[in-house]
C-alpha cells in the first residue's frame, strides 16, 4: 500500500512538473505569429478583417490600462482596508448606503472594466451588494476624467455634460435600490460573496500582488471575450445605417441604445465616437453614453466571470432599460430632446 501511495504521489508530481500552463500557450502563440508573419499577413489582408482586427486591438488597448487601475485597487482594498473601516463609513441603511457609493464614483477615474475587480473586492470585504453594484455602475460614469472628456467632445455644450452626469447617476442608483428590494444573493457566485478575512500586517504585500494577480488574470480573459465579440458585430454594422436616424428621433434612441452595447467602448473615449456622429440628435447621443458604462458585451462578459451567469443574465437586461430609461429622461429634461 505504502509503495502504491509513493507511486501516485510521483504521478501527480510529474503531471504538475509538465502541465502546460497559459504561460506556454501564450509563448507559443507569440513564437507561431513571428516565424508565420508574412503568411498571416497574407491571410489577414481583407478589408473586413483589417476593420475588425483594429477594433479588437483598441478595445482592449482603451480598457487594459483601466481594468489594470482596477485591479490594483482593488488588490488594495483587500490587503490594506479592513472591513471594519468599510462598515464605519457606509450607513447602515441600504437605500442611505446605495447613495453615497452612487456619490462615490466620482472618486475614482476608471472605466467599466475598472469598476467590476473593485466592486467585487468590496463584496468580499462585507459592503451590500446593492451599494457595491451602485460603484460599479457610477464609476466609470460620474467620475472627473468622463465628465471632462464629454465636455472636450461637445464643445460649447456643458448640458450634454449635466445630462450624461444626470443620467448615468440615476441609472446606478435606480439599479442598487432594485437590487435592495429585489435583488437575491443565490445570483451571485459564491467565490464573489466569499468574505475575506482581515489580513496580518506582515502579509500585506503577498495578499496585494496575489490579488492583482488573480484578478487581472481572470478579468483580462473576459475582456479579450467580449472585446472579440464587439470587433466582430462593428463590422456587421454598415455606416449608411446613421443617415436614417436623423429625422427619427425614437428609432435613433433605440438604435444607439443597442449600439453602445454592441461598440463597447471604453467610457472615457465614447464621447468622441458620439460627437462624430453629426447625423445623430443629441437624445440619441445622450442615450448612447448612458448606456455604453453601465452595460456593453464585454461588460456582461466580464460580470459573467466574476459574479456569474445566473447574475449577469438578470442583471444586464434591466440594466439597459433602466439606463434607456434614465438617458432618455435626463435628455429630455435637461438637452429638450434637442439636436
Amino acid at each position: 500500500m505504502e509503495t502504491l501511495s509513493n507511486n501516485a504521489t510521483e504521478e501527480t508530481r510529474r503531471a504538475r512538473r509538465f502541465r502546460i500552463s497559459s504561460i506556454e500557450i501564450l509563448c507559443a502563440v507569440l513564437l507561431v505569429a513571428i516565424l508565420a508573419q508574412g503568411w498571416l499577413q497574407d491571410v489577414f489582408d481583407v478589408p473586413a478583417l483589417r476593420t475588425g482586427s483594429t477594433v479588437f486591438v483598441a478595445v482592449c488597448v482603451q480598457a487594459l490600462p483601466f481594468l489594470v487601475l482596477g485591479v490594483l485597487i482593488s488588490g488594495a482594498i483587500a490587503a490594506f482596508v479592513p472591513a471594519r473601516v468599510l462598515e464605519r463609513v457606509l450607513p447602515k441603511k441600504t437605500g442611505a448606503a446605495v447613495g453615497v457609493a452612487g456619490l462615490a464614483g466620482v472618486a475614482l477615474p476608471g472605466c467599466e472594466c475598472a469598476s467590476v475587480p473593485v466592486a467585487r473586492r468590496l463584496i468580499g470585504q462585507g459592503v451590500a451588494p446593492a451599494a457595491a453594484l451602485t460603484f460599479l455602475l457610477a464609476a466609470p460614469a460620474v467620475n472627473p476624467v468622463v465628465l471632462v472628456a464629454t465636455a472636450v467632445a461637445f464643445p460649447g455644450r456643458p448640458e450634454m455634460v449635466l445630462a450624461r452626469f444626470a443620467g448615468s447617476l440615476g441609472t446606478a442608483m435606480v439599479m442598487g435600490w432594485i437590487w435592495a428590494r429585489w435583488g437575491k444573493l443565490s445570483w451571485i457566485t459564491e467565490r464573489a460573496l466569499r468574505r475575506l478575512p482581515d489580513v496580518e500586517p506582515g502579509q500585506r504585500w503577498k495578499v496585494f500582488a496575489e490579488t492583482v494577480r488573480t484578478d487581472l488574470v481572470e478579468a483580462g480573459g473576459f475582456l479579450v471575450l467580449g472585446a472579440l465579440i464587439s470587433s466582430t458585430l462593428n463590422v456587421l454594422v454598415p455606416a449608411k445605417w446613421f443617415g436614417v436616424l436623423s429625422d427619427q428621433v425614437v428609432v435613433g434612441v433605440l438604435v444607439m441604445a443597442v449600439l453602445a452595447v454592441v461598440l463597447a467602448l471604453c467610457s472615457e473615449a465614447d464621447a468622441f465616437v458620439a460627437a462624430s456622429l453629426t447625423a445623430v440628435p443629441m437624445l440619441p447621443k445622450l442615450v448612447f453614453l448612458v448606456v455604453g458604462p453601465a452595460i456593453d458585451v464585454k461588460l456582461f462578459a466580464l460580470q459573467a466571470g466574476t459574479f456569474g451567469k445566473s447574475f449577469a443574465v438578470r442583471f444586464a437586461p434591466v440594466t439597459f432599460v433602466v439606463a434607456l430609461a434614465c438617458g432618455t429622461v435626463a435628455g429630455l429634461l435637461v438637452l429638450g430632446g434637442g439636436r
